[in-house]
């Protein structure tokens, strides 16, 4: 008797344990970044792998982070500065379009890899939790480790046309930054999308392309008539751009109107980024 009351004891105390549900959250607007912050692991884990997947059996490994920026620094140099005649501000064009490159390219590179990332990792989404847009997030963050020897080659360059460093590179932090939030903002967008639309990521190679020259890589924004520059500064690149060769260069003055307009821009697009990213988390596993 007493052996049957404690298994009854026993079985009636496990029926009084908590039962844990996870659901989606009703709350679009913000990023669940203590989530994030538990699965930090894993979002480690997500960057290193795909930076190691990046330089994978590859002839010249990490070379290409500085081949590539080289290569097109070349390439427009002849084009625009020697054949167009495209004014850049009093600097060597070289230098100047090789600073602008720099953002431009992690940028890229940054929705390039975000813009498939939930779909390549359809087996990771579909057998375990954990927030959706870690991934994302990792496919933005890894773009910045090729940035780093890419813009150790703009300190020589800096060197050999006698460039000196300015106290307001001290603020080069802050428009990186600017370019990374404007990257995930993106980002959002297009990953989310392109696991309704499979067809998105087709679109992806003609979105960077056309980009890239609304956005003043290989022209200075003066050229921009002076009616039209706050309506272009929409384009949230044009500030990023225009920071960094205002805090390495050091040629002119910021035009903090411009910074205000693209600021602006950043914020809204990321505004918009997660609320549809999060509308759309619920039907991730189902639709991949």
């Amino acid at each position: 008797m007493s052996c049957g009351k404690e298994t009854n004891i026993r079985v009636e105390s496990r029926l009084r344990e908590p039962a844990v549900i996870i659901q989606s959250r009703k709350v679009f607007s913000h990023l669940d970044l203590q989530a994030v912050w538990q699965f930090r692991e894993l979002l480690y884990f997500l960057i290193w792998r795909d930076v190691k997947i990046r330089y994978k059996q590859t002839m010249f490994g990490a070379a290409w982070v500085i081949i590539q920026p080289l290569m097109t620094m070349m390439i427009f140099t002849v084009i625009f500065g020697q054949f167009a005649r495209i004014p850049s501000n009093g600097l060597p064009y070289s230098i100047f379009t090789y600073t602008a490159l720099l953002p431009w390219q992690y940028f890229s590179q940054a929705i390039t890899r975000s813009s498939d990332s939930l779909v390549a990792s359809a087996p990771l989404i579909t057998k375990i939790y954990f927030p959706r847009i870690i991934i994302p997030i990792s496919a933005v963050l890894a773009p910045l480790v090729d940035f780093v020897p890419a813009f150790v080659v703009l300190l020589g360059m800096m060197a050999w046309f006698g460039i000196p460093p300015y106290w307001y590179a001290l603020f080069l932090p802050l428009f990186l930054l600017l370019a990374l939030i404007t990257a995930l903002a993106v980002s959002l967008f297009l990953s989310a999308l392109n696991v309704q639309y499979r067809d998105v990521r087709y679109t992806v190679p003609f979105l960077i392309q056309f980009w890239m020259y609304a956005s003043p890589v290989v022209y200075p924004v003066s050229i921009i008539p002076a009616q039209w520059q706050l309506l272009y500064s929409l384009n949230p690149l044009v500030g990023v751009i225009e920071g960094f060769r205002w805090t390495l260069l050091g040629k002119g003055s910021l035009d903090f109107s411009i910074m205000v307009v693209s600021g602006t821009a950043v914020v809204a697009l990321l505004l918009g980024g997660i609320i549809y990213f999060k509308k759309m988390e619920r039907t991730f596993a189902d639709m991949i």
